[in-house]
């Protein structure tokens, strides 16, 4: 269930975007029953790192945290609607339910329009599209080679672990 005081606290996060250097104004928190187990801030310039948005490093601060990979049963409150990649990120953890501020058009209409010296420019209609592109329909290019020696790996790791 909601709760206002979660999502004022990502939002308080992502105003640390307006003090510190190589972060932008993305934060978000990880709740699990009533309490926060994971925060993160944008911090992609600063690690330079493009997926260091504010909900991946709330995953990654949260499994680290509780010892897991798996978030099922937790909630992400964000300051902002996610790209794609934080999405896919957040059903990989097992995010149980997603509660946002901004939207993407909020974001567009205050962001769109910086240089790209001024931050790192996401197009996320792009992303979302290739996203959900199988891989021979996506804008970029793809081959695969040398399958039968990436399976046998996977395949003698599996057996590993029976």
């Amino acid at each position: 269930m909601y709760d206002e005081t979660f999502m004022r606290r990502a939002i308080a996060i992502s105003a640390q975007a307006l003090t510190t250097p190589g972060t932008e104004p993305f934060g978000a928190v990880i709740v699990r029953d009533g309490v926060i187990v994971g925060e993160g801030l944008n911090r992609s310039v600063a690690r330079l790192d493009p997926t260091s948005h504010g909900e991946t490093e709330a995953i990654r601060d949260a499994c680290r945290r509780l010892g897991t990979v798996s978030l099922a049963g937790c909630d992400l409150y964000t300051s902002a609607e996610p790209c794609a990649l934080c999405v896919a990120a957040m059903a990989i953890a097992g995010i149980a339910r997603l509660y946002y501020a901004a939207d993407q058009g909020d974001c567009g209409a205050h962001l769109g329009a910086l240089p790209p010296e001024t931050r790192h420019p996401i197009d996320t209609a792009l992303l979302r599209a290739e996203c959900a592109a199988p891989v021979e329909a996506r804008v970029m290019p793809a081959e695969q080679h040398l399958a039968e020696d990436a399976a046998a790996i996977l395949a003698d790791w599996a057996a590993s672990r029976r």
